[in-house]
């Protein structure tokens, strides 16, 4: 299959096989001016000779020849090379010769001798035709082996299944089993605490703690005694021997969000720390030393944040061994739809309310608003719409009550798929009523449809029939190929 696929961008080849020097000899005539690269072999085993040499998208055999017959050829050309379109040439019209070939060779179609030379070269046409297709359905089912090798419905805590967060997944996957620095960077509530989170559960410290401080939470006179602890007598208030988070998160995790809010002086003291692994509690002179994992974060743009003066350029490049950006849920794709459908259950659990889900105007309006808060904001307006609500769906109002949107700007965020105009403007030029087909036949035709439109891509497909790409890959792995 992968030799297939690696050749589908190579020019066209025929091979001819038939014992008679005159009938090789017509075949050349005829396909002279051919496109494709035309062989010709006198015997089945040369046949396959040239085809351990060549990569040949078509062969058309004769049925009898001596040593190896034309049915015995192509059974071994369709065990061999499965996906290389055969076909029989006979002078005969023995049915059980025919029907031997379309079982054993498993050949696409045959042609008659004498022929014309005219549907000669059009069955020729017609064989590359579905060869291409062949091809490029195996590139597509191997991209989707691929893809959902890759694809994640979601992630330790996270939830999401689009393109961006994928990336996510496989950093964090593949960076947090060693013991370097990460730097999270991203806008307020695109889940970087859940992202340190899942760090730390995948490293190899994930059996010890994981302390997590917010530096724009707490005072800074008061986020030194925080991070490295102090001792009694040390400041006033400081009754007692205290531990901080440095102390805390031995042999685990500490994560120091909003880094670009601790005071400069301070920034200092925690670079030595990172580049020690010792510190000393406020008020102390002794060293203490400690194993940490190191994970960092800012919601500013951390370029600006040092040229602004708020974050040490050599402690942003001690920590940023490894970054990670998380994207806005903006270019999450239908990740805001499976966000909206998990708080809806949670919070109508803990208000003990019935919800069903959205109406479908509701759902536009979830995957249109540009959720300048992202996560966060959109959980806060599930949460208010389950409360304002009686329900069982949550409504386009329910929604714009939450967001404060006015009427009149609700029109913005009711686009439909762009998909949609492509299919009315098919219906619109189909002059009769199309018969009733099954709904797996019209589902089928309406994904192949939406793949085709995205050049096959399955990811973005899965946006525009506004379905999980895991969904799609299911269904496009469950069909049988057709070409065999």
């Amino acid at each position: 299959m992968d030799s297939a696929i690696n050749n589908l961008c190579h020019s066209t080849s025929i091979l001819f096989v038939d014992d008679e020097q005159s009938i090789l000899s017509s075949l050349r005539r005829v396909t002279r001016n051919f496109e494709s690269e035309c062989f010709f072999a006198s015997s089945g085993a040369e046949g396959l000779t040239l085809l351990a040499e060549k990569t040949i998208d078509v062969v058309v055999s004769d049925m009898k020849m001596p040593a190896m017959s034309g049915v015995e050829f192509l059974a071994q050309v369709a065990t061999l090379y499965p996906e290389t379109i055969r076909i029989a040439l006979t002078g005969y019209t023995d049915n059980d010769m025919i029907m031997g070939a379309i079982n054993d060779g498993r050949i696409w179609g045959y042609l008659q001798k004498p022929w014309d030379n005219q549907q000669l070269l059009v069955s020729l046409e017609q064989a590359l035709f579905t060869r291409k297709l062949i091809l490029e359905r195996l590139i597509l089912q191997k991209t989707v082996r691929g893809l959902e090798h890759f694809n994640k419905p979601g992630f330790k805590e996270f939830i999401g299944d689009s393109s961006a967060m994928q990336v996510v997944y496989h950093i964090i996957e593949t960076a947090a089993p060693s013991s370097v620095p990460i730097f999270i960077s991203g806008n307020s509530g695109t889940g970087k605490e859940l992202a340190a989170s899942a760090i730390h559960q995948c490293s190899k410290q994930s059996e010890g703690p994981i302390i997590s401080l917010n530096c724009a939470a707490i005072p800074k006179d008061l986020l030194e005694s925080e991070v490295f602890g102090h001792i009694k007598g040390a400041f006033t208030g400081a009754v007692s021997h205290r531990d901080g988070a440095a102390t805390l998160a031995d042999g685990g995790t500490l994560f120091l969000d909003e880094l670009a809010e601790m005071d400069i002086s301070l920034q200092s003291k925690l670079l030595r720390f990172i580049q020690t692994g010792t510190f000393q509690k406020v008020g102390s002179g002794k060293i203490e030393h400690v194993n940490i994992r190191f994970v960092c974060a800012t919601n500013k743009n951390p370029q600006q944040a040092i040229n602004d003066g708020l974050l040490r350029e050599d402690l942003y490049y001690r920590l940023n061994v490894i970054s990670i950006d998380m994207p806005d849920l903006k270019d999450r794709d239908w990740d805001c739809l499976l966000l909206a459908t998990q708080f809806l259950q949670h919070f109508a659990n803990n208000e003990d309310k019935m919800f069903i889900g959205f109406s479908e105007d509701a759902e536009q309006l979830i995957r249109n608003y540009p959720w300048p808060g992202n996560v966060r904001q959109l959980q806060n307006c599930i949460n208010s719409a389950v409360i304002m609500s009686a329900g069982p769906l949550v409504t386009l109002s329910d929604l714009s009550q939450a967001l404060r949107i006015p009427n009149d700007e609700l029109v913005q965020y009711q686009k439909h798929s762009s998909l949609q105009p492509i299919m009315r403007q098919e219906n619109q030029s189909t002059s009769s009523p199309p018969d009733i087909q099954p709904l797996s036949v019209v589902e089928r035709k309406a994904i192949e449809q939406a793949l085709s439109v995205c050049d096959n891509n399955v990811v973005k497909t899965a946006g525009l029939l506004a379905v999980s790409p895991s969904t799609l890959y299911r269904k496009i792995q469950s069909w049988e190929t057709s070409f065999v």
